[in-house]
């Protein structure tokens, strides 16, 4: 067992024997189903608080070779397919948190040979009957020689992937050869049986394509056929409240209201926070998510603001999701910013109008903290006249 190369089931036991712990595992049904074929690479973007780590870690406990986790499997609903024994800690698994390696600016700079170094060291330790590895080789030559010595393949799974583009925002080079480096990890290559990768944000773009088009895409604006994995769904929250005695009509005016593919969904840190502080109220992280949105509403892209009022009256904004380059500098009007809100979690869009629109109480609340300040005194008197009325 290490900590990237066949890690363990530690983080997954945490969350499987919490007090709120809701039943995500057919996702590994819907993964088994990818394994080895042309459909093998996902990307799968989320906001924070919407479970991608959880996730990432059921799969490295499933999947993973360095553990044993029948147990923690026991009673989920997964157990009950086909191909749940087949796969159940049986293959070479990477798993990478890429926020890891990457805790300050200066860091960018030496990430990527660390994230080489230190997996390729757990390799040798791991495979020291192959011929010809030493700490000199690039990653991906190492799997590939792993590969054709012993026929055994890797799962890889990526957690916080964009933390990159989130960081270096305006650092298009270090941008650029972190995508290279992810290119040549998984472009082409055999060795590769499943990649999940994980993330806020979607792939990059240049124009209208993905810099790494290997993968698909299951985002906030197109989930795909992976929507009830994104957060609870309606049916799950409404148990979890009647277990606990909670009103689930004020639930959901809080929490709900998250469209994906048409259905809804809510944010699960959220919902859990209520059900055991039993309060409505924003669960969200304070100041870093005031001045996060404060920023993007007040640079005022091609009128942003009236539509922020418009929001904020209960109104909706058609946009053009398709055109956002999926990062965080690349802004040529609204759509563009009012996109990059619908991935981090402030907007929510409905795919078959084309229209975004705030969810819920709960970002509302966010919503207004960011516009109680200088320039916005109009608003706010008008909605405060609103709410009397």
């Amino acid at each position: 067992m290490g900590i990237y190369v066949n890690p363990g089931n530690n983080a997954f036991e945490i969350s499987r024997y919490s007090d709120i712990y809701v039943d995500k595992s057919m996702l590994i049904s819907k993964l088994n189903t990818l394994y080895k074929t042309e459909k093998r690479f996902l990307c799968v973007s989320r906001p924070r608080r919407f479970g991608k780590s959880m996730a990432a870690n059921m799969l490295a406990a499933y999947y993973s070779r360095g553990c044993d986790s029948a147990g923690l499997f026991s009673g989920l609903a997964v157990q009950e397919e086909k191909s749940f024994q087949a796969h159940l800690n049986r293959h070479n698994v990477i798993r990478l948190d890429v926020q890891r390696f990457l805790r300050s600016e200066s860091e960018l700079s030496s990430f990527i040979p660390e994230i080489e170094r230190k997996v390729i060291a757990e390799l040798l330790r791991e495979f020291p009957e192959c011929e010809g590895l030493d700490m000199c080789n690039r990653l991906d030559d190492a799997l590939e020689q792993i590969f054709y010595q012993t026929g055994k393949g890797f799962i890889f799974i990526l957690d916080e992937w964009d933390c990159v583009f989130r960081m270096a925002k305006e650092q298009r080079d270090m941008q650029k050869r972190y995508l290279d480096f992810l290119r040549s990890l998984f472009k082409g290559a055999e060795y590769a049986e499943l990649v999940y990768m994980t993330g806020i944000l979607p792939i990059k773009k240049y124009g209208e394509h993905s810099a790494i088009n290997i993968f698909d895409e299951y985002s906030m604006t197109d989930p795909r056929g992976l929507w009830e994995y994104f957060g609870f769904t309606e049916e799950e929250v409404e148990a979890e409240c009647r277990k606990r005695g909670v009103d689930y009509g004020e639930m959901q005016k809080w929490y709900d209201g998250y469209l994906l593919g048409g259905r809804h969904i809510y944010n699960p840190k959220s919902v859990a926070d209520a059900l055991t502080w039993k309060e409505f109220q924003s669960y969200w992280t304070g100041t870093e998510t005031y001045e996060a949105l404060k920023v993007y509403i007040d640079r005022n892209y091609d009128g942003l603001k009236e539509s922020v009022i418009e929001m904020l009256g209960g109104g909706r904004c058609r946009i053009n999701a398709r055109k956002f380059q999926n990062d965080m500098t690349t802004f040529t009007s609204k759509d563009d910013v009012m996109a990059l809100l619908i991935h981090l979690g402030y907007l929510t869009y409905d795919k078959y109008t084309g229209e975004a629109f705030i969810p819920n109480m709960e970002i509302m609340q966010e919503f207004l903290d960011a516009v109680d300040g200088p320039g916005w005194d109009g608003v706010t008197a008008a909605l405060n006249r609103s709410e009397e009325l």
